[in-house]
């Protein structure tokens, strides 16, 4: 009688797709890979990790000063205190091993009980301004996750706080056990959640070293490509690990080369939403949320579902929106194609790098600028107008003909010197006269009207439908109900001021995109915009959703949300309008496969949809 043989345990929630060992061919494309990524230059140097690794040991040191402090404020021994201890813990790419040069350190600094948030900003922060070597420090209270800026020895970090129900921090503590989170409020859970999802992370996936080497290429990658970005409905750094830690599991021998070479094709096929996890969503101690899409209709909303491995199960990905899960698909299909092309030596690494092409891939784009008179207002300013862009782009992508809203990752801050009025509002719309673009601050020493303007841009580039066979004539873009309600619900912060901020949303052709958005020599110069010979015609041309800054508005105009609204709707082919043409990337559905990749499939008949997604094909 044949003996029943005992189940072969794997990491992930589907058995592997392959336990083939790396081919010579597969150890060659590694090699290749790990030199052009050194090439990259994407790995500090020793001294620099030596430089990290003080700091966080320094910074330790304080935390437990910071929690001896309080102790002794609280009435505890001077023996108590000194035992209560304090401990700070890593996550993010730092945590991971995956960091580059400059990259600041997610921490986040665990206090026992008695110990509250209103001490880490109140004695903490004040602690950290004095820190041998500390700068730039600044505490932002009222964040969704509290958190504190700072600099120290040239290292940037970002510090959270959590207030563990525990009476002492011993060094010895981990954040692995579930029951740590009871009785914490949401905020600690959510400044732990980053450190326990990364731990498990690392413990989810077959070999370490290779998940490093096969992250930092994707990372690089997605960056190079512009869809790197959380806040603008992209893939954050989390989303982006997890999805390779995924691919491991799927292949636990393979090398950072067979990863790679499987990565894009698998995602670029993959049957979302169906949802990517690295192990089994589980029950824990709390009455919390937990990730279900059964459950919960805005978990049934979402369009990449790609679920953290620490309880609680929450969705990495929620701020994915249609435009940019097809500009994502769009780039899978394309570093595919790459790969495959690297795979057979008819390709090098590095076209896998090249830098997007976002600036010359569309005829029209939105502008969003942010401006204000200072540069701490403007921090928080255009944080706060970056942070709710993906609801334009969500209500953009409502609109009859426009197939896609595209943001870019990141937007562009300029300060400008100038002398008047009209110069002010040209620079908080956007446009850059040749009159102040080179001026300076001492070139407005003790000139009346003299001031700085800070701006922050933002682009969304803008796809539309081609003409239809037989149609004649232009048609028009009506974008003006998204853009008026945008600049009503960044103006609705509540430290909103409108005599001191700006929020200016335009309509741009792409020869009108500033110098700025380009490196040195990536497009041809172009004629300076000069400054119109009157004031009286200058920045009124009914190209603006606009409300500038230090600017009140007059009795004779119209408020400045009805003036949006009705420049907006008001037939103009130039900022709230548009011309359609042809010629821009069709995303109304799956890009046609290029020539000579076809379908982006895996060697060897591996059966992606079935086996990766745990779903069988029909």
């Amino acid at each position: 009688m044949a003996t029943s043989q005992p189940p072969v345990r794997h990491l992930g929630v589907t058995a592997p797709i392959s336990l083939s060992l790396p081919t010579e061919r597969d150890k060659a494309i590694t090699i290749s890979l790990m030199e052009e990524l050194r090439h990259q230059g994407i790995f500090e140097t020793e001294e620099e990790t030596r430089l990290r690794e003080h700091v966080l040991g320094r910074l330790a040191g304080l935390v437990k000063q910071f929690v001896e402090k309080v102790s002794l404020m609280r009435g505890l021994s001077a023996t108590a205190a000194k035992q209560a201890g304090g401990k700070i813990f890593t996550f993010g790419s730092y945590r991971l091993g995956v960091h580059g040069p400059g990259t600041d350190i997610d921490t986040v600094c665990v206090v026992p009980k008695h110990v509250s948030r209103e001490d880490f900003f109140d004695i903490f922060e004040p602690m950290l301004r004095e820190f041998e070597g500390a700068s730039e420090v600044s505490g932002v209270p009222e964040a969704f996750v509290p958190i504190i800026k700072a600099k120290i020895n040239g290292v940037e970090l970002d510090l959270l706080m959590a207030r563990l129900a525990l009476s002492q921090i011993g060094d010895d503590l981990t954040l692995q056990d579930d029951n740590l989170l009871k009785n914490l409020d949401e905020r600690c859970i959510r400044s732990i959640g980053g450190t326990r999802v990364t731990d498990e992370m690392l413990r989810l996936v077959p070999d370490v070293v290779v998940f490093r080497d096969a992250l930092r290429c994707i990372k690089l990658w997605a960056k190079r490509r512009a869809i790197y970005s959380n806040v603008m409905g992209f893939l954050g750094g989390v989303a982006w690990a997890m999805l390779v830690a995924r691919i491991c599991q799927l292949y636990p021998k393979g090398n950072a080369g067979v990863v790679i070479s499987r990565f894009f094709t698998i995602m670029y096929r993959w049957s979302w939403p169906q949802p990517v996890m690295l192990k089994q969503i589980e029950e824990g101690p709390l009455q919390v949320r937990v990730w279900n899409p059964k459950l919960y209709p805005s978990d049934r909303a979402h369009r990449m579902p790609i679920i953290t491995p620490a309880y609680p199960a929450m969705c990495s990905t929620h701020n994915v929106t249609e435009s940019t899960h097809k500009v994502m698909t769009d780039e899978f299909r394309k570093a595919a194609e790459i790969v495959d092309q690297v795979m057979v030596d008819k390709a090098q690494w590095s076209q896998l790098f090249a830098k997007h092409d976002f600036f010359h891939k569309y005829r029209y784009y939105l502008q969003i600028t942010a401006s204000s008179g200072d540069a701490d207002t403007q921090i928080k300013w255009s944080g706060t107008v970056e942070s709710r862009l993906r609801q334009l782009v969500m209500k953009l992508e409502f609109v009859e003909s426009l197939i896609l809203a595209h943001p870019f990752t990141k937007g562009f801050e300029q300060v400008y010197f100038v002398t008047d009025e009209a110069e002010l509002n040209a620079a908080s719309s956007g446009e850059i006269w040749d009159s102040f673009k080179k001026r300076t601050a001492k070139d407005i020493e003790g000139e009346e009207g003299g001031r700085a303007v800070f701006t922050t841009t933002f682009y969304i580039g803008l796809s539309i439908e081609p003409k239809p066979v037989g149609a004649t004539g232009p048609r028009r873009l009506d974008i003006s109900y998204p853009t008026a309600e945008f600049a009503k619900l960044v103006k609705m912060w509540e430290h909103f001021q409108a005599t001191q901020m700006g929020i200016v949303v335009r309509h741009i052709k792409s020869s009108a995109l500033p110098d700025y958005v380009f490196d040195e020599g990536e497009r041809h110069p172009k004629p300076p915009l000069k400054r119109p010979k009157t004031a009286k015609t200058s920045g009124k041309n009914g190209e603006d959703s606009e409300d500038h800054p230090n600017k009140k508005p007059r009795s004779s105009h119209t408020p400045a949300d009805l003036q949006a609204l009705q420049v907006a709707s008001a037939p103009s082919d130039r900022q709230s309008t548009a011309r359609i043409s042809n010629g821009e990337p069709n995303y109304n559905r799956r890009p046609p496969s290029p020539p000579g990749l076809g379908t982006p499939i895996l060697p060897f008949a591996e059966t992606v949809v079935a086996q990766a997604t745990g779903v069988v094909a029909p």
